[in-house]
């Protein structure tokens, strides 16, 4: 299950695990906010509130584990403290976790096996990768990389290998991988033009599909591509993902295809003045489809099941916890071979041809350089 957690105002973070069965979220109204997770994986799905004593803080981050229980990453002061939340019948219970010294720290999305936890911590010169949860002995650095580090996407099924896009020294910004294995040690992920600012938003670990966003076919206006992983394939930018007015995010990809990421369907939020809906495309066609929102949706938030069933949460008045399927006959329209609707970028070493670096068996070569 191919997910991606984002901060959206309005559901203060919701996020789902990697294989699909939990969600969490900060639930509540102005001052009086509690953690509360949701079941994804049965009949319906149901929620369960989460308080203790005091409301939470607006800012406090949560990440849910594939065990039932809920991350909590709270703010105070100059550090994070951490701890697990699971229910106890009429309560809820809390096990402290530890703390790490930051002004500014970051919960990544969930990692593959949904028994980990990571945060990255960024500053100007060199950014660290924290387990926060999972480890014998609460939290601990794990990676230190060079450069100003953001993103953040799991590379493989294992939580081994994780995508940053990183800054050095002001230049542009590239996507590289890290190994968390062998102590952080870092290798190219993608570089389509020397000047680009290339970032990696999603990746699929059973097609290898990656999602992109580079400024390289038009320089100072990012667009959204994509490529495959370890590829020599070129990074292609659809003309029907650049839409006037409207922003275009992707947020799940479908599971399961193995080795053939050209018929994944992709889901994709649209932002513009006039609100949120869905965006559904696959790299094997050439258009968009544009769906209606479910009254309530969590905006940027959804998963796909491995038939092809895309299902975004939502709350109403009248539903606390709500999983809409969106159409089948929706988004599994026949692909079409992509022609004008997609373009390579320009640049690179081979006129009409930018790939990303193959990431080969880089990690496990040493052809990796400590960030």
């Amino acid at each position: 299950m191919t997910v991606c957690a984002i901060e959206i105002a309005g559901h203060r973070g919701f996020t789902i695990t990697a294989d699909g069965t939990y969600a969490a979220r900060l639930a509540g109204e102005g001052e009086a906010l509690y953690p509360e997770r949701w079941t994804l994986d049965g009949p319906e799905p149901y929620a369960v509130p989460l308080p203790l004593a005091q409301p939470e803080d607006p800012h406090a981050q949560l990440l849910p584990l594939v065990d039932g229980r809920v991350l909590i990453g709270r703010r105070a002061g100059g550090r994070y403290t951490f701890a697990l939340l699971y229910p106890t019948g009429p309560g809820t219970g809390q096990l402290p976790l530890g703390a790490v010294d930051a002004a500014s720290l970051r919960l990544l999305p969930p990692s593959p096996d949904g028994t980990r936890a990571y945060a990255l911590v960024a500053g100007e010169h060199s950014s660290a990768v924290w387990q926060v949860a999972g480890g014998a002995y609460g939290p601990e650095r794990v990676a230190e990389i060079n450069g100003r580090c953001t993103g953040g996407v799991w590379l493989d099924r294992t939580g081994r290998l994780l995508a940053l896009d990183r800054q050095l020294d002001g230049g542009p910004v590239k996507a590289v991988a890290v190994d968390l294995e062998r102590g952080g040690e870092v290798s190219p992920l993608l570089q389509i033009t020397e000047e680009s600012d290339d970032r990696l938003l999603l990746a699929d670990a059973d097609s290898g599909l990656l999602l992109i966003r580079s400024d390289a076919p038009s320089p100072g206006h990012a667009r959204l591509g994509w490529g495959v992983l370890g590829s020599t394939l070129p990074v292609r930018f659809p003309e029907c993902l650049r839409l006037a007015d409207a922003a275009v995010t992707p947020f799940a990809v479908q599971p399961g295809q193995m080795l053939t990421p050209e018929v994944c369907s992709v889901a994709l939020r649209i932002d513009a003045a006039a609100g949120s809906w869905v965006g559904v495309w696959r790299p094997a066609g050439r258009r968009l489809h544009q769906l209606p929102a479910p009254a309530g949706w969590l905006p940027g938030a959804g998963l796909w099941t491995p038939e092809g069933a895309l299902r975004l949460p939502y709350v109403t008045g009248a539903v606390r916890c709500g999983l809409a399927r969106v159409p089948v006959e929706a988004v599994t329209q026949p692909p079409q071979p992509e022609r004008a609707g997609g373009e390579p970028s320009r640049g690179g070493a081979t006129p009409g041809v930018c790939k990303p670096v193959p990431l080969q068996q880089a990690p496990l070569t040493g052809r990796t350089a400590r960030g």
